[in-house]
């Protein structure tokens, strides 16, 4: 591992690093979508190049030698191919897509000062890069010698100019001069302009300054431009200022023909007459070196693509691989940290008013106006810290659509190592969580999505004869609900068996049969996420151990969320995951327990209300209370953490807290108000404690338990009296 000079050094090279690969995952998935046989889109390529000509960079700069090394033989295979010494086969495309996990796992060790058990991986991949696959096929006849191109045109190409030319006259398309002049003041917003214009008919081959200029505040340029369209649509595209003349093809051997103008005002001069050295080139030669920031920050992490021999370490389909980032950094947006500067100059002017009232109080001003300036700047405080709390949590919100690319990504590798067609729907990318619940989410979706992969969505023979499509359908939602988010996976695959769940649970000593039958559907689906629960026949890479949906419930719970589950036989399956936006600064309901106080996210509750003892009835062995006609299972606060007070004697207050459709009475002693609060974490002596997402200082110099919601309900509304399993 490299010797990094700082802490901060470490971080930026980590961030930089990780959108980087980000990058280079999302065009090597492009790529693949865009390659044509065994060609490849040359504006994607030269992407993907340039991503791993800035790691290759990047990571010499920071010592990172395991990955300088496979950068570089990734830029080598990737320039082999951009030049036609290689096509883009399956093969070398395994090769490019196992790159962007490797690379992953190599900065994770980086970011936590782990030994680097990636080296001997990565070179193994590198030797692969670099000596694999077949070179091109050579052509005996060079299709250069069929056009009718100037020889000086030729002279000042590029080789990659030349290769691009080559591959478009092999394809048989038409080629085109774009003549079109510029003032020199703004040529190259122009020539931008130009290029945008005609990069969706065809390919921009080369971009040559012309020195037939006569104004000379005016700079001409030829356009070399490959594309299916005939000579009427390429003028059109080109627009009314730009003169297009078609590149003539011609028998091998015989004498080039001459261009005619397309304008009435007289030729232009011959393709090539004079000539410079090329001044802007729409493609990115092999040797010239780039910056980091030239790389496109998209976010998404590709899975590498199986390999016939070993797979390579860091493999999405390996059990240990995760989709979350190691990079912390949330890029924001300038004005909303203006927006922040701007509170905090206003804060620090209340503060000097504040100071100049303490002071007159000091030298003994008892005004009757003093306690009027001071209780208005108190409540001029209290506005500013809100709107202060409010930016603050803007800034650390993302985007879920960091993660539903991520994931995405990966069904389209999963799909075609499990044989199975699947579609992937993804809808509300913008939704937007909180950075540490978006990152601690990754892992839990990503379970979900590699079962329904492996066990719900059935093989293409099996959903035809089901009267299915034969492409299964996997649907990624997210909504907004008020301060919550739901997050739903569905599938439309075989659905969840019940009868095999009852089975299961017999079968490992879960329950006897005798209380599995006298549990109620909902019961029994909620198995699933019981440790070591798993009703698959076999074993296999993804899934069948039995460790997969209890680590999605406790990581859930762990971010004060809920899961609930949906199947239906034969149908399909539909998970829905209930989140906070946000688990760091909240408004909280103060109560009090059994001669304790708590703090109970606003978020959660819905009301209040008072209940008689008498009103209190018990099913099943549970209490539950009636409101406006709806029964709701009631949990003693004080008796759920274990300190049982003298029954009441008067009406139960009692707080409704509601998740998703889930609803609970949680009966307190008193209700002391509401307050914002700071969760604080517990630390790990006391981090598994059910029922607590963390600690709060009320301001009093009180510290108090924040409650999880999510996990109370969870354990009163969906967990199984032991009672009933044991027995």
């Amino acid at each position: 591992m490299a010797d990094h000079p700082s802490q901060k050094a470490l971080a930026e090279f980590i961030s930089e690093a990780q959108e980087t690969i980000e990058a280079l995952d999302e065009d090597l998935v492009r790529l693949e979508d865009t390659r044509q046989g065994e060609e490849a889109d040359p504006d994607t390529l030269n992407a993907v190049f340039r991503a791993a000509h800035s790691l290759k960079g990047l990571s010499a700069m920071f010592g990172v030698e395991r990955m300088t090394r496979l950068a570089h033989a990734l830029e080598d295979r990737l320039d082999e191919v951009r030049m036609g010494r290689r096509p883009l086969d399956a093969a070398t495309l395994g090769l490019l897509l196992a790159a962007p996990a490797l690379f992953g796992k190599i900065i994770g060790e980086e970011a936590a000062h782990k030994p680097p058990d990636t080296a001997e991986a990565a070179d193994e991949l590198a030797a692969k890069l670099r000596g694999s696959g077949e070179p091109a096929a050579t052509v005996a006849t060079d299709p250069l010698a069929e056009i009718g191109l100037d020889d000086a045109v030729r002279a000042v190409l590029t080789e990659y100019e030349e290769h691009r030319l080559r591959a478009n006259a092999r394809r048989g398309v038409h080629l085109y001069r774009v003549r079109v002049g510029f003032d020199l003041a703004s040529f190259d917003t122009g020539l931008d302009e130009l290029k945008k214009r005609l990069k969706p008919a065809g390919e921009v081959i080369s971009t040559l300054p012309a020195s037939d200029a006569t104004d000379p505040n005016a700079i001409s340029f030829d356009v070399l431009f490959g594309s299916a369209e005939g000579l009427d649509r390429a003028r059109a595209v080109a627009g009314p200022s730009a003169v297009v003349d078609e590149i003539p093809r011609r028998r091998q051997g015989a004498a080039p023909r001459e261009s005619t103008a397309l304008d009435t005002g007289g030729a232009p001069p011959a393709l090539g007459a004079s000539r410079v050295a090329p001044l802007l080139e729409p493609s990115l030669p092999h040797s010239l070196p780039l910056s980091v920031e030239e790389a496109i920050a998209i976010q998404g992490a590709v899975p590498p693509r199986a390999d016939p021999g070993r797979p390579p370490q860091g493999s999405a389909s390996s059990p240990d691989a995760s989709l979350r980032s190691v990079s912390q950094a949330v890029r924001v947006d300038i004005h909303k940290l203006d927006r922040l500067m701007n509170l905090v100059g206003e804060l620090v002017l209340v503060k000097t008013s504040l100071l100049e009232i303490a002071e007159r109080l000091r030298a003994g001003d008892e005004s009757t106006t003093l306690g009027l300036e001071l209780h208005r700047e108190s409540r001029s405080l209290d506005r500013k810290l809100n709107e202060l709390q409010g930016g603050i949590l803007e800034v650390r919100m993302v985007p879920l659509g960091q993660i539903f690319d991520k994931l995405a990504r990966m069904v389209r590798k999963l799909g075609r190592d499990l044989a199975k067609q699947v579609e992937l729907e993804v809808a509300g990318s913008d939704v937007e969580l909180d950075k540490l619940l978006v990152e601690d989410l990754s892992d839990p979706l990503m379970h979900l999505i590699r079962n329904a992969l492996d066990h719900a969505i059935e093989p293409p023979d099996v959903r035809l004869r089901a009267g299915k499509p034969p492409a299964g359908k996997i649907t990624l939602s997210a909504t907004q609900k008020g301060s919550h988010v739901l997050i739903a996976v569905e599938d439309d695959g075989a659905g969840i068996d019940e009868r095999r769940i009852r089975e299961v649970a017999v079968q490992r000593g879960l329950a006897s049969p005798e209380a599995v039958a006298q549990l109620s559907r909902r019961e029994v689906m909620n198995l699933i996420f019981v440790p070591g629960f798993s009703t698959a026949q076999k074993v296999t890479a993804l899934s069948g151990r039995g460790v997969g949906m209890d680590v999605v419930k406790n990581n859930i719970a762990a971010m004060s969320g809920i899961i609930d589950l949906h199947t239906t036989l034969g149908k399909g399956t539909r998970f829905e995951i209930t989140l906070p936006v946000t688990l760091a600064i909240i408004r909280a309901l103060v109560v009090e327990a059994a001669g304790r106080t708590y703090a109970v996210p606003l978020n959660s509750v819905l009301e209040i209300v008072t209940v008689e003892p008498s009103e209190l009835r018990t099913i099943e062995m549970r209490e539950v209370i009636t409101v406006r006609g709806a029964t709701l299972p009631l949990v003693r606060l004080g008796r759920f953490f274990g300190t049982p007070a003298d029954p009441p004697r008067g009406p139960l207050f009692v707080v409704v807290v509601g998740l998703a459709q889930e609803r609970l009475g949680v009966a307190v002693d008193g209700v002391v108000g509401q307050q914002d609060i700071v969760v604080k974490p517990l630390g790990r002596a006391l981090a598994g404690v059910r029922g607590i997402a963390g600690a709060t200082d009320l301001g009093n110099r009180r510290t108090v338990l924040v409650l999880d919601v999510g996990a109370i309900i969870e354990e009163v509304v969906h967990g199984v009296p032991r009672a009933e399993v044991d027995a």
